[in-house]
């Protein structure tokens, strides 16, 4: 969708309204998300240069209705589906509203929405894929410049996830209360999987997608709003905005990973970064404690040290026992590996990752070979550190984490007498990324892939305790 910024941040916001409504009237999802569709490109159209109608929900409600008439009508089972409508529907419903009549009494269906787009059974990228068209109002144009895949090939993604939505028969209301906790965490993986991706991109030449990570905190905003008493939605939200603060510090003029020691913090977003605290240090007392609220914490202190040099390694560990016992999984073994090097030195360390060789989720993994060559390279085996350099460099499909590794192996090898790093870090770059900064001290910024992810920083914040029933 091209168009100006704020006809298009009212687009997305209102998209899941008006699919909730006809999603209601007319009982049949995948149809009414096409109708939406319609009514967007039209408004992104007519908008910019008409100007915006006196109600804009009342106005896409209107011409998706339309659009959903028609389209129901073009159905070989036209006649059997509008009697189905007629009488189930009221009187007054079988006419589209004009776009002027107010409609406060229509609830916001966003949360319904989410539950039905992230189902366990659909893929987690078909989940992805129909959570920022249905729910983001995204185009299948603008989802499929985000994965870098071509628009046909997202349009049919997007299909197939529709009709296995409605050959499941799944109505569009909310879950019991006894699957509403399950579905949740499906919710707040799928948002999470779209953060990572937008924070980290897996392939292609550039580091970060901005698009995708401001859509999935707008998203995860949007659930925290529906949900303010639910601690792991906070803790999400307040994960995505302690991560993309650093953001704008991240990469250099040409593109290129600027690692966190290296990165001029004077560049974060302190008010995301305020935000960020603020939510966590509220979750954590609340409870119960989860994965995303000690990720969120860990985030935090991480963003307030003043420098990498400062960062209390043993609190780390402390909060890496947390962690584990919450959500353990190779990739937090694997960042636990790296600050035991820090507390214990490089050789506890290199024995840590040593137990993980084998593990079938890292072994051939390139964040695996990246925080050995690290470690390495601390304990000042240098011959060895650029071998995994190299290693590393091989196994990403990530342009700038691969020329940056490529980079870090010729300087060892050109300055043979170059003292080992003074600190190893670990981040928690969200999106399974290794970011290594250039110069010592060496940076490891090893982020755990959906649906957890790590960073390691000082300790917790002022006035947060984080207990956990054993």
């Amino acid at each position: 969708m091209n168009t100006e910024p704020r006809v298009e941040d009212l687009l997305r916001e209102l998209a899941p309204q008006v699919l909730g409504v006809l999603s209601r009237r007319f009982g049949d999802f995948a149809t009414a998300e096409d109708a939406v569709q319609e009514a967007l490109l039209a408004a992104a159209t007519q908008w910019p240069s008409e100007g915006l109608p006196v109600n804009p929900r009342g106005w896409l409600i209107q011409v998706g209705y339309r659009r959903m008439i028609e389209l129901v009508r073009g159905e070989q089972a036209r006649r059997r589906r509008e009697d189905l409508v007629a009488r189930q529907a009221p009187d007054d419903r079988q006419y589209a509203p004009a776009p002027d009549e107010e409609l406060a009494a229509e609830r916001d269906d966003t949360l319904v929405l989410l539950f039905l787009c992230c189902h366990p059974a659909l893929a987690p990228t078909s989940a992805v894929a129909l959570t920022l068209r249905a729910v983001g109002g995204l185009s299948t144009a603008e989802i499929a410049r985000a994965f870098l895949v071509p628009e046909a090939t997202m349009a049919q993604r997007i299909s197939r996830a529709k009709q296995r939505i409605r050959a499941s028969g799944l109505s569009f209301r909310m879950p019991e209360p006894a699957e509403r906790a399950e579905r949740l965490v499906a919710v707040r993986q799928v948002l999470y999987l779209i953060f990572t991706e937008g924070h980290t991109s897996t392939s292609g030449p550039h580091l970060r997608r901005i698009d995708l990570a401001a859509e999935a905190i707008r998203l995860s905003r949007a659930l925290h709003t529906l949900l303010p008493e639910d601690s792991e939605s906070a803790g999400l939200l307040a994960l995505m905005l302690l991560t993309e603060a650093r953001g704008p510090a991240r990469t250099g003029p040409s593109g290129e990973l600027i690692s966190l020691a290296d990165q001029d913090r004077s560049r974060w977003d302190a008010a995301a970064i305020d935000e960020g605290i603020t939510l966590v240090t509220r979750a954590l007392p609340r409870g119960p404690v989860g994965p995303y609220q000690v990720q969120a914490a860990i985030a935090a202190v991480h963003d307030e040290a003043p420098s990498t040099e400062q960062t209390d390694w043993p609190q780390i560990l402390a909060l890496y026992q947390v962690l584990e016992r919450l959500a353990g999984s190779p990739v937090v073994a694997l960042n636990r590996a790296v600050a035991t090097a820090m507390v214990h030195g490089p050789a506890a360390g290199l024995a840590a990752l040593d137990a993980l060789a084998h593990d079938p989720q890292l072994a051939g993994h390139h964040r695996l070979a990246a925080a050995r060559a690290h470690l390495h390279e601390m304990a000042g085996d240098r011959a060895r550190a650029i071998a995994d350099y190299r290693t590393a460099a091989a196994r990403t499909s990530s342009r700038p984490e691969q020329l940056y590794l490529t980079m870090r192996a010729a300087r060892l090898a050109a300055e043979p007498g170059e003292g080992p790093p003074a600190a190893v870090e670990v981040d928690d770059g969200p999106a399974a990324a290794v970011e290594v900064g250039e110069g010592p001290p060496a940076a490891v910024e090893v982020g755990e892939g959906p649906p957890a992810a790590v960073e390691v920083g000082e300790g917790l914040p002022a006035a947060v305790e984080v207990e956990v029933e054993p």
